[in-house]
């Protein structure tokens, strides 16, 4: 039997109750801990309760003791802002789903988050509370807290629900009813927004704020005497954002209650939503301006409307053309018209503005539209409208003042009624002087040909016939202007016309053409004695009647004229002076003669007729038997002018002279010298026959035989033939058997291609192909011509090879001719030709420093025409722009401005314009694009480009409409120039991001 061991007993028993001990201890150290966090936590110290909370955690002997760590410890994340403290909430929740706290956990972290205002954190805890389990007091705070975070969050129906739970309670009823009328107010239910505030309005911490909102109430309601009572009421006391507010409210009430003066002020005081205005801010304060008669302020206002596109816009543009005419600026009045126009929001704004617009366009010019299609169409629109007689008148007159020709005709073409015949006319005969002057003489024949059938006014009818010579002249059909000027002349209406002072010179022109010199002379005396105040004709009329009398022998008439011109010491004063001394010759008066032509070449040392007068006076000395003074003179021709066109003849006469004085040595080396020089040339046969001559005499035919045979030119045994070809060729050519010819001298130049004709055979033919039109048939014939030596037809080859190589736009073949022409040309017209079209080519190859020289060479020259210089001014000026020397740009413009017409006009307005603009000076660059629009409507380019110009003025101005509306004007009218949109676009672009700023209508 085992005995119990007390022993053992008494020793278990003192084992455990030690461990009861401890463990005991423990406890009680774990909770001192605990409340020692807690009291921590409740002196919102929460970083070191945490640390204790999270430490007491780890050793706590219960699972109470552990969820109350977790909860606090979770609660303090919360509270220090921990990234992980929601988190950690949630842990707790998940760990101890059990625990008494979770209800409390979501309230208190949901309270702490509206505490601090992070109300839609607040909003997702409160979503986790178990709204069951609070009490009464707590259930209305948690209402309350959840109601308003939902306002806060602008969803109000969520927010009414909760605020309504809690309408009638004594801690959150009225702020409870403050927020239901505040979200009626923005909800614009005015009723039951003025059932809250009217409950709370008692209480003065809503005072103020109810103010405000009273005021803004019934100016919605339209109770504008109220709001402005109440508004004034509340200013004092209201923030800087409400006093704006405010002010609009007081300011807009005074407005609609059409007090405008009082308005004013309070509408100025506003400051905008965020700084910045709409367009119904700016059409209130200028239509208050308006009505107050204050235009400049109203246009302030009204212009600062970008885009708009309602029945506020219409009226304020409506409004803002009427300031602009009030004070006088009728080309932004009409920009302001034409957008009210286009508006159907007020159709009698709309109607009245259409009818402004189309007046304004008949009186300044329209640079969007032709004047007569927004006249027709004004009509077309309102056919009844009062003023529609007037508006009849109107289009009949802008076919002309508008001077768009080009689509006035379109029109005109399409409406052919009786009243429109006489515009029809008028219209023909400008916009033939327009074809003719921009060098389109066909296109201008037909107009001026159509003009003169119509003869609705007799006037114009007979100012078109005479343009019609003008035209048939230049086109170098000489009979049919002379008729032209004739039937001309003999109008009883030619006094009265600008063009009579010059018509008895023009038919002597044509007479001059025909060579019919009799009448020629006479027609220049006619104008000699009519028309002498014009000192630029009465010269040349002078000088071409001493011309026609000198051709038909009357050589003392034609001395007296040549005395004139010389007398007036102009240009042509050396040609007549020579004319003059031969005319001596063939008076028998050779003394005289060789003295004048002495004198000459002392007084004239530059004249490019010094080499005629040198070539002239050694024959004179041959005819005089001077011999020794012929030969020195030929000598210095060649000396002085070695690549002239006398060279070949002077040595060839110094080789006669020797002949003819026994002297055939140095015959011999003078004719050999030419027929080796200027090979193939008329000379050169006569120095071959001269030198046979020379070597049959002196019996030395074996040796003229050898010295011919080294000639490629003379074939001895082929002379016949080949003087028989050429003669049946030529004698088709003077019979003017133009195919017979062709044919000839095809055949000459195949079989003899270096003959003794080959030289005029290659011209004639080159000349029979260009005057059929086979203009790249005859390039080869001419080139042979131009690779001889300088002979007769060598000018007018190069001219002729220029004009074709110019037709075909080769450039480079075309300069190389042109050099040459200008530097071998003894016609002043050949030269002054090849110097403008050097100039011309060369700005086409962008070559600008050489398209400048030959600019000025065309400059110096007094005997260019008017539009040749404005030709070398323009490319002085677009070469100036290219290389961006913009103020040598700016004076050579200003020089095309007082000369040039049409489209280089136009170009030199735009220019004028764009340099006003640079230096800030906007109206007057304004005032330059107006004239395009006005003056040159039909160069729709440069009317453009000024458009966009005209923009930038206006915005330099601080004119916001009229420069954001001239360019969404440019963007949709004028699409067939691409990059005059895109720089339209990018400033419409640049000005809309500029006035966004200030104005939040603007979309940008």
């Amino acid at each position: 039997m085992n005995k119990f061991s007390w022993s053992y007993f008494f020793s278990f028993f003192f084992i455990a109750a030690a461990m009861i001990a401890q463990k005991s201890i423990i406890y009680t150290h774990e909770l001192k801990d605990f409340n020692k966090a807690v009291s921590l936590f409740k002196d919102q110290q929460y970083a070191s309760a945490q640390l204790i909370f999270n430490k007491v955690k780890e050793s706590a002997t219960t699972e109470e003791l552990k969820s109350d760590c977790g909860y606090y410890a979770a609660n303090c994340a919360i509270r220090t802002n921990q990234l992980n403290g929601d988190e950690l909430m949630e842990q707790f929740v998940s760990d101890y789903p059990t625990s008494v706290k979770q209800n409390q956990a979501y309230i208190e972290v949901a309270q702490y988050h509206f505490k601090q205002g992070n109300y839609p954190q607040a909003l997702q805890w409160f979503d986790k509370v178990d709204e069951s389990s609070l009490s009464r007091n707590d259930q209305e705070k948690f209402n309350f807290q959840k109601g308003y975070s939902f306002f806060t969050a602008k969803k109000k129906k969520e927010a009414t629900t909760y605020f309504n739970r809690v309408v009638n309670s004594t801690e959150y009823g009225s702020q409870a009813k403050y927020y239901l009328g505040f979200m009626a107010y923005e909800g614009d239910d005015y009723k039951q927004a003025t059932k809250y505030f009217d409950e709370v309005s008692g209480e003065e911490k809503y005072k103020e704020k109810l103010s405000y909102y009273q005021a803004d109430m019934n100016f919605k309601l339209g109770n504008f005497q109220k709001a402005i009572d109440l508004g004034q009421k509340a200013i004092a006391k209201s923030t800087p954002v409400e006093k704006s507010e405010l002010n609009k409210i007081i300011g807009e009430s005074y407005f609609n209650l059409k007090k405008y003066d009082t308005a004013i002020p309070f509408l100025v005081a506003y400051k905008g939503k965020n700084g910045r205005w709409n367009n119904t801010d700016y059409y209130q304060l200028g239509y208050a301006y308006y009505k107050q008669k204050g235009y400049e302020s109203a246009i302030s206002q009204f212009n600062k409307i970008v885009g708009g596109k309602d029945f506020v816009a219409q009226n304020a543009y409506y409004h803002l053309a009427e300031s602009y005419l009030n004070t006088n600026k009728k080309q932004e009045a009409l920009n302001a018209f034409k957008n009210a126009s286009e508006m159907d929001f007020d159709l009698a704004i709309q109607e009245d503005a259409s009818l402004n617009y189309a007046k304004l366009s008949y009186e300044l010019g329209n640079a969007y539209q032709s004047v007569p299609a927004v006249l027709q169409a004004f009509l077309n629109k309102y056919p009844n409208n009062s003023n529609r007689q007037e508006i009849e008148k109107l289009v009949i007159d802008s076919y002309i003042s508008s001077k768009n020709y080009k689509e006035a005709l379109v029109l005109l073409e399409k409406n052919k009624s009786a009243e429109n015949k006489l515009a029809y006319q008028k219209v023909l005969f400008y916009r033939g002087l327009e074809l003719y002057i921009d060098g389109n003489y066909n296109d201008a024949l037909r107009m001026f040909t159509k003009a003169t059938t119509e003869q609705k006014d007799p006037i114009f009818t007979t100012r078109s016939t005479f343009w019609k010579g003008e035209c048939e002249y230049v086109l170098n059909d000489f009979k049919e202007a002379l008729l032209s000027y004739k039937q001309f002349s003999g109008s009883n209406q030619a006094s009265k016309t600008p063009e009579f002072k010059n018509h008895n010179y023009n038919i002597a022109y044509s007479y001059f053409k025909l060579k019919e010199y009799d009448q020629a002379g006479n027609y220049f005396q006619n104008q000699i004695e009519k028309s002498a105040s014009d000192k630029v004709r009465l010269n040349d009329s002078y000088l071409r009647l001493a011309d026609c009398r000198f051709v038909t022998s009357k050589y003392n008439e034609a001395m007296e004229a040549y005395d004139k011109v010389i007398e007036s010491k102009s240009l042509d004063s050396d040609y007549a002076y020579f004319q003059k001394a031969i005319s001596y010759g063939f008076l028998s008066k050779t003394d005289k003669k060789i003295t004048e032509l002495n004198s000459f070449i002392q007084l004239y040392p530059k004249s490019e007729y010094k080499d005629d007068a040198l070539f002239e006076l050694a024959n004179t000395y041959v005819a005089n038997d001077k011999n020794d003074l012929a030969i020195k003179t030929y000598e210095r021709l060649n000396v002085e002018f070695k690549k002239g066109l006398f060279t070949s003849r002077a040595i060839l006469r110094q080789g006669l002279v020797y002949y003819n004085t026994d002297k055939n040595d140095q015959a011999l080396l003078k004719l050999k010298k030419v027929a080796a020089d200027f090979p193939r040339t008329p000379e050169a046969l006569e120095a071959v026959a001269t030198a046979r001559l020379i070597y049959v005499d002196n019996g030395r035919v074996d040796e003229y035989a050898s010295w011919v045979r080294t000639l490629d030119f003379v074939a001895v045994t082929d002379v016949e033939l080949d003087n028989d070809t050429y003669e049946a060729a030529e004698k088709q050519f003077q019979q003017g058997n133009s195919k017979q010819a062709v044919a000839g001298f095809v055949s000459y130049v195949n079989q003899f291609p270096r003959g003794i004709h080959a030289l005029p055979a290659n011209y004639n033919l080159a000349q029979l192909y260009f005057a059929e039109g086979s203009e790249n048939k005859s390039i080869p014939n001419y080139e042979y011509v131009i690779a001889q030596s300088r002979n007769e037809f060598t000018e007018q080859s190069l001219s002729r090879l220029a004009q074709i190589f110019l037709k075909n736009n080769q450039t480079d073949k075309a300069i190389a001719i042109l050099l040459r022409l200008e530097n071998e040309a003894d016609v002043a017209q050949n030269k002054t030709y090849a110097q403008s079209n050097l100039m011309k080519s060369y700005y086409e190859q962008k070559n600008y420093s050489n398209a400048v020289i030959y600019a000025e060479k065309v400059l110096s020259n007094s005997k260019s025409d008017d539009k040749v210089k404005s030709d070398a001014q323009i490319i002085i000026a677009r070469a100036a722009i290219e290389t961006g020397d913009e103020p040598k740009a700016k004076v050579a413009y200003a020089k095309v401005m007082t000369i040039a017409k049409g489209e280089l006009a136009a170009e030199a307005l735009y220019y004028d314009a764009y340099f006003k603009n640079k230096e800030g000076n906007y109206d007057a660059s304004n005032t330059s694009v107006q004239k395009i629009a006005k003056n040159y409507s039909s160069y729709k380019y440069y009317g453009a480009k000024g458009l966009v110009l005209m923009a930038k003025n206006f915005y330099g101005l601080k004119d916001s409409f009229q420069a954001t509306y001239i360019l969404e004007n440019v963007i949709q009218n004028f699409t067939d120039y691409p990059e005059v949109v895109a720089d339209a676009k990018n400033t419409l672009q640049a000005f809309k991001i500029e006035e966004s700023k200030t104005n939040s209508s603007i979309v940008k």
